[in-house]
């Protein structure tokens, strides 16, 4: 499994080209060899993938534009093999779609654009929160999904914080839907009195080294790290997330 950083996590350094360039380097020196673009300013995908290559950083998956996926499809799929990226996510399921009286078109609305990713060798990923744990009428939504959507069709980026928050146990899921986690971000969390706080990896209460023991029975290629809400310099907290996952053997 590949480490590598969410950029979601510095998206306030990201806004100009130069400063793109200035985070994917620190990335580097971090120790990271992979990243995922999420939340970054206007730059041309060959841009990218050139800075990427001289920092020797690969692109394992991306954030897109759910109105892009639908309709811009082929469009999407050229800038991924640019690229070099075989994973095209979406952050999170349009508001309209959480709804039960709407849930049902999301799988009407993606599965052609999911099926041409797919066919041009890549995939359609999905981010999952917490909602998609709660249960209507006896069913969880992440389980809708992944009735509506075979393996080939879409991946889950399990997102191991928001299992957590959901109530969830990270491990049983992890096991559940092993054949879709090729891509999975690692944030951990802690607490402020009654209050819940993302926390670097290994910095908080959540069982990581259970976690970590599960995602190795899996095909998951890519630990991504992430932290959407820092206490201090997100640098800082992608850096001590590395270094904790460093010293168990894992870069």
């Amino acid at each position: 499994m590949i480490l590598g950083a969410q950029l979601y996590t510095v998206r306030s350094f990201l806004q100009t080209e130069e400063d793109i360039r200035r985070t994917l380097h620190k990335i580097a020196e971090m120790g990271y060899r992979s990243i995922q673009v999420s939340a970054i300013g206007k730059i041309k995908p060959e841009t990218l993938r050139a800075m990427c290559d001289e920092l020797s950083l690969e692109i394992a998956l991306t954030h897109t534009n759910v109105d892009r996926i639908l309709n811009e499809t082929d469009q999407v799929i050229e800038e991924h093999q640019i690229l070099g990226c075989d994973f095209i996510g979406i952050g999170a399921m349009p508001d309209k779609y959480r709804e039960q009286d709407w849930y049902g078109y999301f799988a009407k609305d993606f599965r052609e654009a999911a099926k041409r990713i797919a066919g041009a060798g890549k995939l359609f990923m999905y981010h999952n929160h917490n909602f998609e744990f709660e249960k209507i009428n006896g069913k969880r939504l992440i389980e809708r999904l992944l009735e509506d959507f075979s393996p080939d069709e879409m991946g889950i980026t399990l997102d191991t914080y928001w299992v957590q928050a959901a109530g969830a146990d990270v491990c049983e899921w992890i096991d559940i839907l092993k054949e879709r986690l090729h891509c999975v971000h690692l944030k951990d969390m802690t607490v402020r009195g009654m209050e819940q706080r993302m926390a670097p990896v290994m910095e908080g209460n959540m069982n990581f080294p259970a976690i970590l023991k599960s995602l190795e029975k899996t095909n998951t290629k890519y630990l991504l790290v992430e932290q959407d809400v820092c206490q201090t310099s997100p640098f800082d907290c992608l850096r001590t997330s590395y270094n904790n996952l460093a010293a168990l053997g894992y870069r």
